[in-house]
């Protein structure tokens, strides 16, 4: 392939797995399938299908894109732990990009990317507020919303911000959670040790 940097991106955000590959400032194949589970077994398979459908290599990628959240608290912990793995293993860069950036790539002039929650809810991202899960009714009172839940289409915003921010990023990508997690510690008595 020619010396542009390619950059992968991926997202497991939510019920899919998907991922993009960038050449330049071309998408050169984008994948994505929609699935409840089963992120952690498919993401790896799913890269190397990518890059051998496209004739690429893992040592041609300059860096990685990965969706950080918000959205499903597993998904997203799979989809880092993996960036963070790949880009220790090939010493190159992995630039966490959030869902509201992704978004923000492809939404029209004047709208809040919002990203669809669970219960009718909505994660947004107000100007000069912290990122928030609202009811959607009230998400709405905010403005405009850009609300884009395609898998491919959020997979390629993310090769697309980490393209544009590869090169300065140092620190690697993490997490990012607007709400705990569901589960909670259990609250029955752990068993006596015997000696």
């Amino acid at each position: 392939m020619p010396s542009e940097a390619l950059i992968l991106g991926f997202d497991t955000s939510a019920a899919h797995c998907a991922a993009a590959l960038l050449h330049g400032d071309r998408i050169v194949r984008s994948v994505a399938e929609e699935m409840k589970r089963g992120q952690a077994e498919r993401l790896m398979p799913l890269l190397e299908e990518l890059l051998a459908d496209t004739g690429a290599s893992w040592a041609e990628i300059r860096a990685l894109g990965v969706g950080v959240g918000p959205g499903n608290f597993t998904g997203i912990r799979i989809s880092v732990s993996a960036a963070r793995g790949l880009a220790l293993g090939l010493g190159i860069p992995a630039v966490g990009v959030t869902g509201f950036e992704a978004r923000a790539l492809y939404a029209p002039a004047g709208h809040l990317p919002a990203i669809p929650a669970p219960r009718e809810q909505l994660y947004v991202h107000a100007p000069g507020q912290a990122p928030a899960l609202l009811p959607a009714s009230e998400a709405e009172s905010l403005g405009r919303l850009h609300v884009d839940d395609t898998p491919s289409s959020l997979a390629e915003a993310v090769a697309r911000v980490a393209a544009s921010r590869w090169r300065d990023t140092a620190a690697p990508p993490a997490p990012l959670y607007v709400r705990p997690a569901d589960a909670a510690p259990s609250r029955d008595l752990p068993p006596v040790l015997l000696d």
